[in-house]
């Protein structure tokens, strides 16, 4: 059996000292993280136990306080009619909130693919230097510095079928025949949000890509360049790795964004099954329909949906949040 290893006193002193100001660095980091999550429990966690509480209610809008416990009712329940037969009730049996998921999911799908592909491309563009890369910059931002609501408001307009601009620009170069009714068709509703949406946020995503490109090393292009490597091997071996992490996470930024949406789809096309979104369906219930405690429900769902996604995403893409080295 080894001895354990002679330990000096000033090795000990040094090991006490070092521990000391590491519980003193916690210490204080705890201190100044205490009124963040002192007001996080206030303005998130509190509403969320809530809104969780009362979707195991029969709360209703007028009367909270005197909502009963009900279970499991607002998800699901069997209701047996006595005669053999029976019907399924609750969230989890309406169709209606599977197509708001549906919708949802396909709306963040697409939308978020096509921000990521445009705003790389415009990232790359203005990575690039050239006369007036200022203002092209400051143009880009733009939209994505318009209101929301204001851009619903200004592309419903303009998508009108009787005095929308676009339609009248689609029929003088012989696209269409006919006014289109891009957000009262349910064949094209969906695709007026999303058309709206990636030209609103097509720039945020520009410019989180933008802030990892110039985290690059100028010295390895020039590198590449001496050793005569093409632009696109280029791109696909050094480029697009060292922004990878810049890339998750504007994705993870903006597919939050994505799967809770409500007020452009709200504004542009209000009741509207084709493009009704989660959000927008919790909403009904919870004020529109006076359906409180079916609301919570709803918002409960919409809550651990996107959580699993968000979690299943980081999991699936390996990203670092912690910033230690893999």
């Amino acid at each position: 059996m080894s001895a354990a290893p002679d330990i000096s006193p000033a090795t000990a002193r040094a090991s006490a000292r070092t521990s000391r100001l590491s519980r003193e660095r916690i210490r204080s980091a705890w201190l100044f993280l205490a009124p963040m999550l002192i007001v996080l429990a206030g303005v998130a966690l509190y509403p969320l136990y809530r809104t969780i509480w009362f979707s195991f209610t029969d709360a209703s809008l007028d009367l909270l306080g005197e909502a009963r416990f009900i279970g499991w009712r607002n998800y699901l329940e069997y209701v047996d009619y006595g005669n053999g037969d029976g019907e399924w009730f609750g969230l989890l049996a309406d169709s209606r909130w599977w197509r708001s998921v549906w919708n949802t999911v396909w709306f963040a799908i697409v939308s978020v693919s096509l921000e990521t592909l445009f705003g790389l491309v415009i990232a790359l563009v203005l990575h690039k230097k050239f006369p007036g890369r200022v203002w092209v910059q400051a143009a880009v931002l733009i939209p994505w510095a318009i209101p929301t609501i204001v851009s619903a408001r200004m592309w419903a307009w303009m998508l009108h079928d009787q005095f929308g601009i676009v339609n009248d620009m689609l029929q003088r170069i012989g696209l269409i025949d006919a006014p289109v009714a891009w957000t009262a068709s349910p064949e094209t509703a969906m695709i007026a949000v999303i058309m709206v949406d990636v030209w609103k946020t097509t720039p945020f995503m520009a410019l989180l890509i933008l802030a990892g490109l110039q985290m690059v090393p100028r010295d390895m292009y020039e590198a590449a360049r001496l050793d005569g490597v093409p632009p696109f091997r280029l791109f696909r071996k050094v480029t697009l790795p060292l922004i990878m992490p810049a890339l998750l996470v504007a994705i993870v930024f903006r597919a939050l964004d994505a799967l809770r949406v409500f007020d452009i789809v709200y504004v542009m096309t209000p009741n509207t099954d084709a493009t009704r979104t989660m959000s927008v369906y919790a909403r009904e219930n919870l004020f529109d329909f006076d359906r409180f405690a079916y609301g919570s429900a709803a918002s409960t769902l919409l809550f651990f949906i996107i959580a699993l996604i968000t979690i299943g995403f980081i999991y699936a893409t390996r990203m670092n949040l912690e910033g230690d080295e893999r």
